[in-house]
């Protein structure tokens, strides 16, 4: 026990290694309370949304409740669609900090509504802003190379390895027991913060029991390279130097060149094509004889082809339904983004396999339910509710049943966890 006294004693005596303690530790703070505001913003515009859409909703009645034409409220009326952060969502934002959360849609098409919503290339989002994942990721390595560039180097070059050699434990073991307790040491900067804000965001203990251990693994494995290089008996300064290398290929470089590869190999196109199509599709639709557009509706929709035929007069159904008709006629393309996206999530995670950094970073996103495949699940609810909207619509203009500004508050409400 005394010898893990002295080794404790003698890392809290270097003035390098306690200052690299405590801006660790600064930086975990940080990064965890940038994560908890963010989140804590997000959740308090949701929880907004309910008295911001009543006052809207008064509004478009307001100004067209004496309409009894169910046309007027589809095309006015926005819809409030939202996806609340997960609890664990505070240590790895994810696609959450580039993504829409929210999203008011219209019973009109959608395919533009959803890509619109989309002001970047979300499969081209890397490290993100700076939470406790990317501290994780990429910070907490350069802390692990500052306090074990020297664990044995320094010794050597001090003259006190062949002292060490004179005393009866083994060397090895010396230099094994030092190692632990500067892990420890840096393990203790983060995990307990974690621990705690986790804990107060109510994360499952189970999850929070999974990133601690991953959190060890990762340290582990950048443990276990710095001792591998301290065996080549290098001096300190070529110890720091090749591990910085070794850094910057693992957590920048290959990462970066996989990337690219994976961009390559799985050709996905933008979504505000798909958005472009959808309009002009739309755009078209207005010169095209109306029959035609209806009989195109009917065709896939044969449920509402009893309505009574359009007359000369403008018809709000017939408006919706080219809409419909615009999504219909991108839907292939729609389908095939979607596959391209997936395609390169799972590409990434195996990339996580090879690349420690991309793995963390991979399993940090999922288990706080912030990475890509979070935010096209929150897609697909917004197409399920939008479909309950096209519904509740349709059932007043295709039937000719009167609008009146009762009906306003009997459309679908969207509901966060309906598949």
């Amino acid at each position: 026990m005394n010898l893990w006294h002295y080794e404790w004693r003698l890392l809290l005596r270097a003035r390098v290694a306690v200052a690299g303690l405590v801006l660790l530790t600064l930086l975990a703070l940080a990064s965890l309370m940038s994560g908890v505001q963010r989140m804590d913003s997000q959740r308090a515009a949701i929880e907004r949304i309910p008295a911001l859409q009543q006052t809207d909703l008064a509004a478009v009645i307001h100004a067209h409740g004496t309409s009894t034409d169910a046309g007027h409220a589809a095309y006015y009326t926005f819809h409030p669609t939202w996806h609340a952060p997960e609890p664990l969502a505070f240590a790895a934002v994810g696609m959450r900090d580039v993504a829409p959360y929210i999203l008011r849609v219209r019973a009109l098409g959608l395919e533009a509504q959803i890509h619109d919503g989309d002001t970047f290339n979300p499969e081209l989002a890397l490290a993100g802003r700076f939470d406790f994942a990317f501290l994780l990721t990429f910070l907490l390595p350069v802390f692990v190379i500052v306090l074990f560039h020297d664990l044995r180097s320094a010794e050597a070059e001090a003259g006190r390895e062949r002292m060490l050699r004179a005393l009866p434990h083994p060397l090895a073991r010396i230099y094994a027991r030092r190692a632990v307790v500067r892990g420890v040491a840096l393990l203790a900067c983060v995990v307990p913060l974690f621990v705690g804000f986790a804990l107060h965001q109510g994360v499952a203990p189970g999850l929070i029991a999974a990133v601690v251990a991953l959190t060890i693994g990762y340290t582990v494995f950048w443990i276990a390279l710095a001792l591998l290089v301290a065996r080549r008996r290098w001096s300190s300064s070529t110890n720091a130097a090749a591990l910085v290398t070794v850094w910057a290929a693992i957590a920048l470089v290959l990462p970066a060149l996989s990337h690219v590869a994976i961009e390559r190999a799985i050709r996905v196109d933008q979504g505000a094509e798909i958005a472009r199509a959808q309009r002009e599709a739309v755009n078209a639709a207005w010169d095209m004889p109306r029959d035609l557009t209806m009989q195109r509706f009917y065709a896939k929709y044969p449920e509402w082809q009893d309505s009574a035929l359009l007359g000369h007069a403008f018809h709000y159904k017939w408006y919706l339904a080219f809409h419909q008709n615009g999504d219909d006629s991108v839907a292939e393309q729609a389908a095939a983004y979607r596959r391209g996206i997936e395609q390169r999530a799972d590409a990434a995670a195996r990339v996580g396999w090879v690349l420690p950094p991309v793995g963390m970073q991979v399993l940090m996103t999922r288990w706080a339910g912030t990475d890509m495949r979070a935010h096209l699940a929150y897609q697909d609810r917004i197409r399920a509710y939008h479909a309950r909207l096209r519904h509740f619509y349709y059932g007043y203009l295709f039937r000719e049943v009167p609008f009146t500004a009762d009906d306003y508050p009997r459309a679908p409400a969207f509901a966060p966890d309906h598949p």
